[in-house]
């Protein structure tokens, strides 16, 4: 039945909707915490590595990471270093500059018992420029796609790397031969998913280093 049309005029009008915060979650693939969840807030930027790159970068890697020393610069949801951490690797330190995430990060910390991961709040770059040289085994870069930061985090991961150190840059372009070479990597794996460019980088090799001198 159609309501008179004064009925309609004089209904109040309805408050407007809430946008609820959208979050979901990304598993953890392989390992002692395979299956775990991470839960992904609705934040701008933060944007976990698909399930299909984290699978082919590990199988890129290996999947036994014992002893390895990492340091995920970008951390955001955690699941590149915990995906490590569950692999064995000996050291993973956590760097993440919102405040939200990084308490996050440590929830998720205590509930794997995750011993091997250290969490803490700050800036990636200037986390990275305090690493030690030739201390790290394997460095995750991931930043915002939207960030200036991509240079001057490759730039300064390049030397906290071992001689057989790997450093993983997620991007949304391929980066080139003469710009890894500028910065004394090379290119060791890549794929393109998506927007999304994988790289697996590793240390230049010394007779490379010189040729392009």
């Amino acid at each position: 039945m159609k309501r008179a049309p004064s009925e309609t005029k004089n209904r109040p009008p309805r408050p407007p909707r809430v946008r609820a915060v959208q979050s979901h979650e990304v598993r953890i693939i392989g390992g002692q915490y395979k299956r775990s969840k991470l839960q992904v807030a609705d934040k701008p930027g933060l944007r976990p590595t698909p399930d299909r790159v984290r699978e082919t970068l590990f199988n890129w890697l290996g999947q036994d990471l014992s002893g390895w020393r990492c340091l995920d610069a970008f951390a955001g949801t955690g699941a590149l270093g915990f995906e490590a951490a569950s692999r064995g690797a000996a050291q993973v330190l956590l760097v993440e500059q919102d405040a939200a995430l990084v308490a996050q990060l440590k929830r998720v910390q205590t509930e794997l018992k995750a011993d091997a991961v250290q969490v803490v709040r700050g800036e990636a770059v200037a986390a990275l420029r305090h690493a030690p040289a030739g201390g790290l085994d394997l460095v995750f870069l991931d930043p915002p796609f939207d960030s200036v930061l991509f240079e001057a985090a490759v730039q300064a991961a390049a030397p906290a790397l071992t001689a057989t150190g790997f450093l993983y840059l997620e991007a949304p372009k391929r980066w080139s031969d003469e710009q890894l070479q500028a910065l004394g990597l090379q290119l060791h794996r890549h794929l393109k998913a998506g927007m999304v460019h994988a790289h697996l980088l590793k240390r230049l090799e010394p007779a490379a280093a010189s040729a392009g001198r």
